[in-house]
């Protein structure tokens, strides 16, 4: 009993994972630049027990019962890349990336940085 209520709280865990993922894609659906994110989740198989003893009433040569506690984890939360739709900002320096690739842009702090947006200031 306590097995299935822990893989039920894995199943529960993910779900929740899932939705703060949907919610998060829908918060950020108008942020220039921003990808989508797709959460990935995994099928667990971590206990296996066989019980010697056939079951009672059953036929002494039957096959011993075994059973698998089940249960989820997330194991990733994968970006997708696919290509955003265009719009004109009348900025004569914001620029797009039609495909692959991203924009290095350097930092205030002077280091690299990469980005798919193409809004850059004027100066």
């Amino acid at each position: 009993m306590l097995r299935a209520l822990y893989s039920a709280a894995s199943g529960m865990t993910a779900q929740q994972m899932n939705v703060d993922n949907i919610a998060n894609n829908l918060a950020n659906a108008n942020t220039t630049g921003y990808k989508t994110r797709r959460a990935q989740f995994q099928d667990l198989i971590y206990q296996t027990w066989c019980s010697r003893a056939p079951p009672a009433g059953s036929r002494p040569w039957s096959r011993p019962v075994c059973k698998w506690d089940l249960g989820t984890r997330s194991s990733s939360n994968e970006i997708l890349f696919t290509q955003g739709a265009f719009s004109g900002t009348g900025n004569p320096l914001d620029m797009v990336i039609q495909g692959k690739g991203f924009f290095q842009i350097r930092r205030a702090s002077g280091e690299l940085a990469y980005t798919r947006s193409g809004r850059f200031p004027n100066g």
